[in-house]
């Protein structure tokens, strides 16, 4: 098992860790729970004893939407030799990084591609869906949705960005958006021009992109993932990022989108040490 990140955090190089719960070593105070917690990380950056994450936010207090591709190139095979799909390389992601995130900060989730309830089954780009609006500790549903998607579909990410950019608009608040998507927008959306709109319309919000494994739109099975020679490109979604302040994030393993997803969804706790996984 890996060490607490938290444990990390306030221990010097010779020390042994806190305990993760009960009482503090040495001492007859109770060992800080999640509020604590949160106190003693802002009170290390403020005395610059903790460095911030490069692209994470320090502040917990904005809800965060996660809008995830669900569409039917989720489901190819990862180019590592493993025959393992995008798709279960995104949910070992998630299910390291979210319990930890989802700790310190309000969750929601937007899926597009896979046929969801209530989703219009003929028409492969109208599978976009709110699956709920940010909720406290949200690890738990975000994750027993995301197992049971059967990717298939279209890549409607520009629906599903500025859907989920309505959440944060009634009333009007910042907020922040991260995009986890393989690829092109393929319904016809302008991800560009939604950009655009929402810098003017809502200029609380930040959009960060997160692109996995994002191949040319005409590989090919002779090419793709499967093929080391294929070099990765930038999503068109990129734009997203770049007109909202927010950064777009190119990942290639695992490991790589755990750190993205620290980095862009998780607090200065996490963000700055990810990724830290269990064996």
């Amino acid at each position: 098992m890996r060490p607490d990140p938290f444990d990390l955090l306030v221990m010097d190089r010779r020390a042994q860790p806190l305990p993760r719960c009960g009482m503090a070593r040495g001492s007859h105070i109770p060992a800080p729970g999640p509020a604590g917690r949160a106190a003693l990380v802002a009170a290390l950056l403020w005395a610059g004893l903790l460095p911030a994450p490069a692209i994470g936010e320090a502040d917990c207090t904005r809800d965060a939407m996660i809008v995830f591709d669900a569409s039917g190139s989720m489901a190819e095979m990862g180019y590592n030799g493993l025959d393992r799909p995008r798709i279960l390389d995104a949910r070992e992601a998630l299910h390291d990084a979210l319990p930890r995130i989802a700790a310190l900060r309000r969750l929601g989730l937007v899926t597009y591609g896979a046929a969801m309830d209530g989703d219009d089954g003929g028409d492969l780009c109208k599978r976009v869906s709110m699956q709920f609006a940010p909720s406290p500790d949200a690890a738990g549903p975000i994750l027993h949705l995301i197992d049971g998607i059967e990717p298939d579909g279209n890549t409607a990410l520009t629906e599903a960005v500025d859907l989920a950019a309505r959440v944060f608009e009634q009333p009007p608040r910042p907020g922040v958006i991260v995009l986890v998507t393989d690829g092109y927008e393929t319904c016809g959306g302008a991800p560009c021009a939604l950009a655009a709109k929402l810098a003017r319309v809502t200029p609380g919000l930040t959009v960060h992109v997160i692109g996995f494994r994002v191949r040319s739109q005409f590989f090919g099975w002779e090419g793709g993932d499967a093929n080391p020679d294929v070099p990765e490109t930038i999503s068109p979604a990129e734009c997203l990022a770049q007109a909202t302040g927010g950064e777009y994030v190119s990942t290639e393993t695992v490991e790589e989108l755990i750190r993205a997803l620290n980095q862009t969804l998780g607090c200065p706790l996490y963000g700055a040490l990810a990724p830290l996984r269990t064996p």
